[in-house]
């Protein structure tokens, strides 16, 4: 059996595994990951497909563990590359991912399958086993060839009194260690941290804590996705006399399917329209809505910057119920001392315990280790300090450290009689969708993109004379976002004409030469001269 990261590994999101064998693929996953300020203009990004193109007939089916946005968020990409791909999973999970497909105008064929459930895809034999995550439905999956036994995890902790009573199954762990797993490949996001991961309920003290002390609105910020949490934030608005409204398209959607399928449990009349509730006073008002994550286009982000209708003041509570992706801190940060300025107060897992991990921290993971017993490990999930710290804990068990697999997206690793070796690497780059385009987008767009949001544009428009190479007249320079007087570009004109005058015969006579050598020449100029850099375009137009 092959098996293939094409996201996940070394980044938190974009979580996708593809399992090879007998010639035919079976998928783990499929998730976005979310851009970093870094990324400016990108909405999400993808795994690359590149490897998949021309086999996409062999996949047999696409499992996925739980309904988190970094774990189906891909699904509608690569069903536009074949839509009848069959779709397995849990009850909620594909609830979740159905709605979403809608929107791309995709209707799945999708399995529906439940823990300690067997069947078979293609010639794979899968295995479902319950999990306990921050989502409700989450499913570990054993894969079973005549390669051996897998055993993917999924995200997963061991919380031991989570709020629907489902915790993770341990047993049926036990039961395979005894089976024999050849290769597990288990969450690593948690394994820096030391113990085991706190109870979802240990946070219900401090939730309604805030609830009973806010003097106006509570604005509940959280990930669409995350039933449990605002489970914890229905109750505490039911017991203080509060009622609540949805705010956005995909968190109105998702707790309305949780809703239904039972999954959330909704007194009668505490969930009002938005429009009903802002009538209302102030103190029973709740509001809870996307953009945990510092996302520019999410509701807490335009309350934060006032485009927003709902508008924060004085006295509001803000309480931010995720935790912080890696590199979004900054936007996140940002937003919260915009909010602060406006007058809330805000609280969040730094001042209070209104949060805790979806993910099992090393405690768990060492039980886990000791339980199944695995003759090979393969972290997945996480940044590469993750990676290396659930491989170590692996080591500690007794799993011989050559059979521990540290890799990156893109390496294949092949079980062969019962050992897991690298095997090669295929092409894993970053796929960026930048509003209705997909994969356009590249490093050097968005190195381009952060040169003009650094240093402004400068575009110089020249009339030369064809006889001389020379400027006609003085050279004009426009710019946007670029500070300058009325002499920042005399030495460059100057260093304009020096440049011209060093062109080749063949360079004369091609503009798009002369315009290079038109940017290069301002460019250095005001490098060396300002250290600025901006991005610099050039017209050139014959006399």
């Amino acid at each position: 059996m092959r098996i293939t990261a094409l996201g996940g590994l070394g980044e938190v999101g974009r979580n996708m595994t593809v399992f090879e064998h007998a010639g035919r693929l079976l998928i783990v996953d499929c998730g976005v990951l979310f851009p970093e300020e870094h990324q400016p203009g990108i909405d999400v990004i993808l795994p690359d497909f590149t490897s998949l193109r021309d086999r996409l007939d062999d996949i047999d089916a696409i499992v996925l563990t739980h309904g988190h946005e970094d774990h189906i968020g891909g699904v509608p990409y690569l069903l536009k590359e074949r839509a009848d791909i069959p779709i397995i999973g849990s009850e909620l999970t594909l609830a979740f991912i159905t709605a979403k497909l809608k929107e791309f105008r995709i209707t799945p064929k999708t399995i529906q399958v439940a823990a300690g459930e067997r069947r078979t895809a293609g010639g794979f034999d899968l295995e479902f086993v319950a999990v306990n995550h921050s989502i409700p439905d989450g499913l570990a999956v054993a894969i079973r060839t005549r390669a051996g036994l897998v055993l993917h995890t999924g995200d997963f902790k061991m919380d031991q009194f989570p709020l629907d009573d489902r915790i993770t199954d341990l047993r049926a762990f036990a039961r395979l260690g005894e089976e024999g797993v050849d290769l597990f490949l288990t969450d690593s996001t948690n394994a820096e941290v030391p113990g085991f991961t706190m109870s979802e309920r240990d946070l219900t003290p401090a939730i309604d804590k805030v609830f009973a002390s806010s003097p106006r609105r509570i604005i509940v910020s959280s990930f669409a996705s995350h039933v449990h949490r605002i489970q914890q934030v229905l109750d505490a608005a039911h017991a203080n006399g509060r009622k609540v409204a949805f705010v956005g398209r995909s968190m109105v959607r998702n707790m309305g399917i949780a809703r239904d399928l039972g999954y959330l449990n909704i007194p009668k009349g505490l969930v009002v329209d938005f429009r009903k509730i802002q009538s209302m006073p102030d103190h029973k008002i709740t509001l809870i809505c996307t953009g945990s994550q510092g996302e520019p286009m999410a509701a807490l982000a335009r309350m934060a910057n006032g485009d927003h209708q709902i508008q924060v003041g004085e006295g509001d509570t803000v309480l931010l119920a995720s935790s912080l992706i890696p590199g979004n801190e900054n936007a996140i940060y940002g937003i919260i001392n915009k909010l602060i300025d406006l007058g809330a107060n805000i609280v969040h897992k730094g001042n209070a315990k209104v949060h805790v991990s979806g993910h099992a921290s090393a405690g768990e993971l060492v039980y886990c280790y000791n339980i199944v017993r695995p003759k090979n490990v393969m972290p997945v999930h996480g940044e590469s300090k993750h990676l290396h710290a659930n491989a170590e804990l692996a080591r500690r068990t007794g799993v011989p450290a050559e059979n521990v697999v540290v890799v990156s997206d893109g390496v294949t690793v092949d079980l062969v009689k019962g050992r897991a070796r690298v095997s090669g690497k295929v092409p894993a780059g970053l796929v960026y969708v930048d509003g209705q385009t997909i994969g356009t987008a590249t490093e050097d767009t968005l190195a381009e993109r952060r040169l003009l949001g650094d240093g402004g544009v400068v575009t110089v428009v020249a009339l030369l004379d064809p006889k001389t190479n020379q400027p006609a007249e003085p050279l004009e320079f426009l710019t946007k976002g670029f500070v300058h007087d009325d002499h920042t570009f005399d030495g460059a004109s100057v260093a304009v004409s020096k440049a011209l005058k060093h062109a080749t015969p063949d360079q004369v006579d091609d503009i798009g030469a002369l315009e290079k050598i038109i940017v290069e020449a301002v460019s250095s100029y005001l490098r060396r001269t300002y250290r600025r850099e901006p991005a610099v375009m050039a017209v050139v137009v014959d006399a």
